[in-house]
């Protein structure tokens, strides 16, 4: 009995590596990086920039009451949010997240992009921050 005792704890050491953080993030691949480049550029550059710039005066709002897209690059407000909220933004766009009658320009995207483009897009996004900005969002993030 007492050698069954001991052999269940050991038992479970083996798999206690799954509960280890990874040394060091790792980032997406240059495939993705690539292929969320180009999701980008058809479906989200029209509004927010090619070079992830977003429209002028993003912050104020027009005289209908929504705001002009923001920036994506490091000037914006895009890696203040963690992954989830970036995700379901994407997805569902940003009035279905507010809510209570807000408006937004910014469309779901659930039914033209698959989450794998989706997550690619944030990928690139991501890959044009400086370090700082993407170690505070991984954070954010709880990666």
């Amino acid at each position: 009995m007492k050698r069954l005792l001991l052999a269940a704890p050991l038992a479970a050491i083996p798999a206690l590596w799954l509960l280890l953080p990874d040394a060091a993030p790792t980032g997406p691949d240059a495939d993705t990086i690539a292929l969320g480049r180009q999701v980008y550029a058809a479906n989200c550059a029209s509004c927010h920039g090619a070079e992830l710039e977003g429209q002028p005066d993003w912050g104020e709002p027009l005289p209908n009451g929504r705001y002009p897209a923001p920036p994506h690059d490091a000037s914006g407000h895009t890696w203040h949010h963690p992954d989830a909220q970036l995700l379901a933004i994407v997805r569902q766009g940003t009035a279905a997240l507010v809510g209570n009658g807000y408006e937004s320009d910014m469309p779901g995207f659930a039914d033209l992009l698959t989450d794998a483009e989706i997550r690619a897009v944030l990928d690139y996004i991501k890959s044009t921050w400086p370090e700082r900005a993407a170690d505070y969002q991984r954070q954010v993030s709880g990666s």
